[in-house]
């Protein structure tokens, strides 16, 4: 019987393979007819045109700011960032020590586009899930005008002015020839909004720690696609690394003591996020996945034999539970809270003397317990303004779905 099932995974793999070939070489057959000037934007804007001339782009490129939002750092502190990303490389004749002979080379080079003007309509930084990252791009050469062009974005929010300011450095490339920056296609005409609210990546710092300036990489490449949600996998069973104030042995839990974030490491971390329009969702997986609370606490163990999920069965637990989302609060101002719930192996409750005396007395089952621990988490995040996320597999579960689905909202990998 084993080696039939592993005949048919063998087939099933060469199906797939073969499948897979089939698209790509397809693909591949019709790439001749594919608009080269998708090449330039990642993602694909919404609507978009384009045209045939070149543009150059002044590297002492100058930035006016207009509108509500015109006093907003993240703007400024925005272009410095895609100013550095556009000029990487040196621009011939121009990087000089003196100030005059730069302005006398770039005027005798006659560079195109000397400054980006972004207009931002509104001042409110506020970032949470739909918050308007809508956009229009315009780079063009002026009518009449032989060398001077002009390059505007349009936002309504300054989020939205970052992912323009994304796309315009998309359309600035590095010539190697005549080893300047230009922007092909032009005029370039975009009107671009996200398809999809939440567009997220989930890093797991307890099976792997990521020291914070990994995590600052981490985030940096996520503004690079536009992606707007860390998905922080924070604590699970093999560590415990976050600092908790109000439970400070919790981290007790953590690989080793290098291996930590403090509270201030994880002020950073949503205020470097922040900057680059992405929201942080952190997640504490309870009950299962929660072996490590112990280290600091063994009274959440149901037993020092059975160390997960959680022990059901004490107020303590959701105490603590408590008083990490009351510590959380006050460094992630998302609205969004995950608190997993997958994977909830329920024997350790039926087989430990005094948990299952605490399920003979309130009149439930081992499954029925699990419906109350997810329950009632979800109500202490709720009571700290939180909206709670679990994962996918609780509203596929017959006992506790009607249930859950009124409080919290699901999500998946593939979400």
């Amino acid at each position: 019987m084993l080696l039939k099932s592993q005949e048919h995974l063998s087939v099933l793999k060469v199906i797939i393979i073969t499948a897979l070939l089939i698209i790509f070489t397809s693909s591949l057959s019709v790439s001749t007819d594919v608009d080269d000037s998708l090449a330039y934007i990642w993602p694909l804007p919404a609507q978009f045109s384009s045209g045939n001339d070149t543009l150059s782009v002044d590297p002492a490129l100058c930035l006016s700011v207009s509108g509500k939002g015109s006093g907003l750092k993240i703007v400024e502190e925005a272009f410095e960032r895609y100013k550095a990303i556009i000029f990487e490389h040196e621009v011939e004749g121009v990087n000089s020590h003196s100030v005059f002979n730069n302005f006398r080379k770039r005027r005798s080079r006659g560079f195109d586009i000397g400054t980006l003007k972004i207009v931002v309509h509104s001042d409110n930084e506020e970032l949470q899930l739909g918050v308007d990252e809508s956009y229009t791009l315009l780079v063009a050469k002026n009518e009449g005008l032989s060398i001077i062009g002009e390059a505007t974005i349009e936002a309504n929010t300054v989020y939205g002015a970052l992912r323009g300011l994304e796309t315009f450095s998309q359309l600035c490339s590095f010539d190697y020839d005549t080893k300047s920056v230009l922007v092909y296609k032009a005029p370039w005409y975009i009107q671009d909004k996200p398809r999809f609210a939440f567009r997220g990546l989930l890093i797991d710092t307890s099976r792997h720690y990521l020291p914070v300036d990994v995590i600052k990489q981490i985030i940096e490449s996520m503004s690079y696609a536009k992606l707007n949600v860390l998905h922080w996998h924070i604590i699970d069973e093999q560590s415990f690394p976050l600092e908790v104030p109000t439970y400070p042995n919790l981290w007790k839990g953590a690989y080793s003591k290098w291996e930590r974030y403090t509270v201030e490491d994880a002020h950073e971390i949503v205020s470097f996020a922040k900057m680059r329009g992405i929201n942080v969702m952190a997640e504490v997986d309870v009950p299962g996945h929660a072996e490590s609370w112990g280290a600091g606490y063994p009274n959440l163990w149901p037993s020092p034999s059975c160390r997960e999920p959680l022990d059901v069965s004490k107020n303590f637990t959701f105490e603590v539970i408590s008083g990490i989302l009351s510590d959380l609060r006050k460094i992630f101002p998302f609205e969004l809270f995950h608190l997993g719930g997958d994977e909830v192996n329920t024997d350790c409750w039926s087989s430990t003397p005094h948990v299952k005396k605490w399920l003979r007395d309130h009149k439930l089952t081992a499954k029925e317990a699990y419906q109350y621990f997810v329950l009632t988490a979800q109500k202490i995040a709720i009571s700290k303004n939180w909206t709670p996320v679990n994962w996918f597999v609780l509203f596929c579960a017959n006992e506790i779905a009607s249930s859950i689905f009124k409080f919290a909202l699901p999500l998946d990998f593939h979400s």
